[in-house]
């Protein structure tokens, strides 16, 4: 933890005071090296996904105020207690969510959407399955599948099976005792959040001219020859249409909001470790200003 000079909201720029900050996988990846990405110069400030209040708006912004509750994707680092977020990827935050259920939104939701209707064109009455229904991405896919009306299965470990039928998935299944490719033929769509060896099974499930769209790696092309599937990777793009969008199902009862853990800033290791650990369940998240 360090002092820093606040910043200054530039032309399509909105200063926000930080409330809470979501923590992602890529978060911790970022920190670790793991990713060779050009937007990072030390010092650097992680996290993206924010919720919190309007500050001060910067030059050519219209549509919010000072004082408004809102949700956002940023680059400049939202584990601080003040960061910039463009006008564009920012939106009105629920009325009925709190700042750290509100700071799930943009990553988990975003990453969903694109997911299942964007690149996997989800239809009404079409089956599902979502591996690592349980996570920051896979809960969002779960309700989102089930608002699509579509038929959903969720897979998760022992601890998670309850949640995810919470959640609403039709069917869940622990990866822990059951082989997925042994109880899962013939879906319409696959949606992987957790690559490696689940990628391999989300394969063997997916109906010949079926899709697999995954986020966490891509499979083989000789299997994805031999099973006849298409198979689509994508990266996410935060939009303040979209936001606006899962803040207004919020408020109608469509779509709810799930945190799995909570942290201040303070404590950031002992999060980063929970993260890195994997099998979580909803989105960590971290509390910061008042």
């Amino acid at each position: 933890m360090r002092q820093i000079e606040c910043p200054v909201p530039q032309v399509g720029e909105v200063l926000v005071r930080v409330r809470a900050a979501a923590l992602n996988p890529a978060d911790w990846k970022l920190s670790a090296g793991l990713f060779q990405s050009p937007m990072i110069t030390l010092p650097f400030t992680p996290g993206f996904d924010v919720a919190g209040v309007v500050e001060e708006i910067g030059p050519n912004v219209t549509g919010f105020q000072r004082g408004q509750a809102v949700i956002g994707w940023t680059r400049r680092g939202s584990f601080a207690e003040y960061t910039v977020v463009p006008a564009g990827v920012l939106a009105v935050a629920p009325a009925n969510a709190s700042f750290g259920e509100a700071a799930t939104i943009p990553t988990g939701a975003s990453t969903a959407w694109q997911g299942l209707f964007d690149n996997g064109n989800l239809q009404a009455g079409q089956r599902v399955l979502v591996q690592g229904a349980a996570g920051g991405v896979g809960q969002f896919a779960v309700r989102l599948a089930k608002w699509k009306d579509a038929y959903v299965i969720g897979t998760a470990s022992t601890s998670n099976v309850e949640l995810v039928r919470a959640l609403g998935a039709d069917e869940v299944i622990d990866y822990t005792a059951t082989r997925i490719e042994d109880a899962v033929h013939d879906v319409d769509l696959v949606f992987d959040t957790v690559g490696d060896a689940t990628l391999a099974s989300s394969v063997q499930a997916v109906k010949r001219g079926g899709t697999l769209v995954t986020i966490a790696g891509m499979p083989s092309e000789e299997k994805v020859q031999e099973h006849g599937i298409n198979v689509k990777s994508f990266g996410v793009v935060v939009t303040s249409d979209l936001l606006q969008n899962f803040s207004q199902m919020v408020d109608d009862g469509a779509l709810r909001l799930l945190v799995g853990a909570t942290f201040h800033l303070e404590d950031a290791s002992r999060a980063y470790e929970l993260c890195q650990g994997g099998h979580g369940r909803g989105r960590i998240v971290f509390t910061v200003s008042k």
